[in-house]
């Protein structure tokens, strides 16, 4: 296993540790799992860079690379809602969206020669719109300014949505008239 790899595996076993010192009974839980968050951010921006930069890129990291994003990001999504830092609205979109990604994903990966889509600059906007929402929760910033990071993520993860959408139909068709 490369060094990429075991980053995104590291990043993986970062969820259970971010719901264990989220939801503990600590003053400073939501800071405590704000930087295993911001632990699990800094792994997925080095295990890209070193796996373009040193050509270690694999399919077991293509799979689980995205894996442990959605992983940490539902944990967030998911204790913030059942805390009520968040309105549910922002878990259910976002959840819908990574959920039809999941399936697109897997019916390619399955049908189509293992063919998986790498993450493009709208899902990474999209990804750090939504660490600068949580940061935004976890430092306590104004409501407001919560409010509308957290609108401007959700905006953000539907254009993603929508771009790779079209590259799935894109695959698909090609794959089709083959």
């Amino acid at each position: 296993m490369n060094v990429p790899n075991i980053l995104t595996v590291f990043r993986i076993i970062l969820v259970p540790i971010y719901l264990f010192l989220f939801y503990s009974t600590s003053e400073n839980h939501l800071l405590y799992g704000g930087i295993v968050f911001f632990m699990a951010g800094i792994t997925d921006i080095l295990d890209g860079y070193i796996a373009r930069k040193y050509d270690q890129m694999t399919k077991l990291g293509a799979a689980l690379d995205p894996l442990a994003d959605k992983l940490m990001a539902f944990a967030v999504l998911i204790s913030f809602t059942s805390s009520k830092l968040i309105p549910s609205w922002v878990l259910k979109v976002i959840g819908i969206k990574e959920i039809l990604m999941i399936i697109g994903g897997f019916i390619l990966y399955i049908f189509k020669a293992n063919t998986v889509v790498p993450a493009n600059n709208y899902g990474k906007i999209a990804t750090v719109s939504l660490y600068t929402a949580v940061f935004s929760v976890v430092f306590k910033a104004p409501y407001v300014i919560k409010k509308i990071l957290f609108i401007i993520t959700v905006l953000l993860n539907i254009i993603a949505f929508i771009n790779y959408l079209i590259i799935y139909i894109d695959i698909r068709g090609k794959e089709s008239t083959n």
